[in-house]
């Protein structure tokens, strides 16, 4: 009798303990999807950045030339055109490095990603390759 009951605990731990491993497992796959997702959209906002600082690298350059064809010289403008021009070439490299960065990450979840689509594929339908 004792054994039986010592069985049926022993049974019902082990249920337990399989259902807060399924959880944790559900748990960790949100987490990674979460992750991967804001990742993505990380990404695009640095490129979407990246190309709006190149277009205003090329405004900088328009209005400096501008500038340097007036008949009156404006030093002060000048001194914050380059100022300016210095800060915009600071703001694309930053960008750059957080692109390559962002990409190195990519490469480095990409397995994990793989992982994920393969467990969260129905036992009943068959996976086709992406």
């Amino acid at each position: 009798m004792t054994y039986l009951l010592l069985f049926v605990l022993i049974g019902f731990g082990a249920v337990l303990a399989l259902v807060a491993a399924l959880a944790a497992l559900g748990a960790y796959l949100r987490y990674r999807r979460a992750r991967i997702e804001l990742q993505v959209n990380l990404t695009s906002e640095v490129e979407r950045l990246s190309a709006r600082t190149g277009e205003l690298e090329r405004g900088l350059l328009a209005l400096q030339e501008r500038s340097a064809q007036l008949p009156i010289s404006i030093s002060g403008l000048q001194q914050n055109l380059t100022t300016l021009q210095v800060l915009t070439a600071a703001l694309a490299g930053s960008l750059g490095q957080a692109q390559k960065v962002l990409s190195y990450s990519a490469l480095k979840n990409l397995s994990g990603t793989y992982l994920g689509q393969l467990l969260q594929v129905p036992s009943g339908e068959a996976r086709r390759p992406s």
